[in-house]
């Protein structure tokens, strides 16, 4: 990588991550590279540098290099070095590459909330007296157990053995470890396809509960999503639908009961920069990190609550209640995106995924057609008995739908 080793050769194409370079032109994203040559490794979308910017992915639009994130990292195993169960941050996808050496066991448990929550539980059980003190222990990814005890808790697991030249993908929620058999060279980084849009709510919401940080603003990343329309499906579309829904109304909502409560509206006062919807750079990240809820730490992307009393703390809207004991009115919000601004970007993905609708309705019409078609000319043709069959089948099918 730029600033650290990685197993694969950098791409000369502007496909991997760099926060001082525009990216790749249009051109350098449609190449195709002559597979086994030098070029091929290097351009690849498998190569791991490159994965994390690749059409498709999500985080394509994280310009700010994010180590183990988006920025691969390297690793150097050993006889029994183990990697300890955890999930990815962000309930992210990873992918795992490896380089040479022995074999790395893998063990898995499905990504459901019941089976994670069944890994979680088990931990829990297991390492009481543990937990006491550390109550985010899951998080510190330094406890192994056996997957034996998973099984006897109701949980499934299951296990893979990993060979030089091959790749381990693991799923969003999904917890994972394992061990070495001898030394060995991997690499991982994570990637997000559309679909991971309500996976990111469950671990912002999760996070929020134990005070954890997120690794980026998922509010800021859905509403950088909403700018990028025509990279989703139907059903992405809808997920993201469905999370600006959720939540904008919880976003008006409280402003409404906090200025009710005499919390002041200072946004003809102060001038706050805009919030940047089209990518998240470096200089949004360190803005973000500037105006973490003091309760919960969560990103205050929309909206925040200050009081006189502070000059560096925020709290978000759930939380102000938290933020110190001085009386509503000392406190003020700061908006970065009004309720208009707001409402016109659920507008904007809503008739998009209207439209897509419409779309996908017309061709599977148009799809029909032409079987309706196929059915009468195998009626017109003199084939006989099998012929007539085929076509009662086809009819039967498009009535019953």
């Amino acid at each position: 990588t730029i600033e650290y080793w990685s197993g694969f050769p950098l791409s000369k194409r502007g496909r991997c991550l760099n926060p001082k370079a525009d990216g790749p032109s249009e051109a350098d994203l449609q190449f195709t590279p002559t597979y086994g040559s030098d070029e091929f490794y290097r351009e690849s979308w498998w190569n791991l540098n490159n994965m994390p910017c690749c059409p498709g992915s999500i985080l394509r639009h994280v310009k700010v290099g994010i180590n183990g994130i988006n920025v691969p990292w390297l690793y150097f195993g050993s006889l029994f070095s183990t990697f300890c169960w955890h999930n990815e941050d962000n309930y992210l996808y990873s992918i795992n590459y490896h380089h040479n050496g022995s074999p790395k066991q893998w063990y898995g448990v499905p990504g459901g909330r019941k089976e994670a929550e069944g890994l979680e539980s088990v931990f829990k059980n297991n390492l009481a007296m543990k937990m006491k003190d550390e109550p985010d222990l899951l998080h510190h990814i330094t406890t192994m157990f056996s997957p034996e005890l998973l099984q006897q808790g109701g949980v499934p697991a299951c296990k893979i053995l990993q060979n030089a030249g091959e790749f381990v993908v693991t799923f969003p929620r999904a917890f994972h470890g394992g061990f070495s058999m001898g030394p060995n060279v991997g690499e991982a980084v994570n990637f997000a396809t559309p679909d991971w849009i309500c996976h990111g709510a469950e671990a912002n919401e999760r996070y929020r509960a134990i005070a954890r940080p997120a690794v980026f603003s998922h509010d800021r990343l859905t509403s950088t999503l909403a700018n990028y329309l025509e990279e989703h499906t139907l059903a992405s579309c809808r997920m993201l639908v469905k999370e600006l829904e959720r939540v904008i109304e919880e976003e008006l909502r409280l402003r409404d009961r906090l200025f009710r409560a005499g919390v002041r509206d200072v946004s003809d006062d102060i001038k706050l920069p805009k919030n940047r919807l089209d990518q998240l750079d470096e200089e949004s990240a360190d803005y973000d990190d500037k105006r973490l809820c003091h309760s919960c730490k969560h990103v205050c992307f929309f909206s925040a609550v200050a009081c006189e009393c502070s000059q560096s703390k925020v709290s978000c809207l759930r939380h102000s209640h938290q933020l110190c004991s001085c009386p509503p009115d000392s406190k003020y919000m700061m908006i970065w995106s009004t309720a208009h601004e707001l409402a016109e970007t659920h507008q904007k993905v809503e008739d998009f995924c209207k439209a897509l609708k419409e779309k996908e309705f017309a061709k599977k019409s148009s799809s029909n057609v032409q079987i309706k078609n196929i059915g009468r000319q195998c009626v017109l043709d003199d084939s006989g008995k099998d012929a007539r069959k085929f076509s009662g089948r086809i009819k039967s099918r498009l009535e019953a739908s």
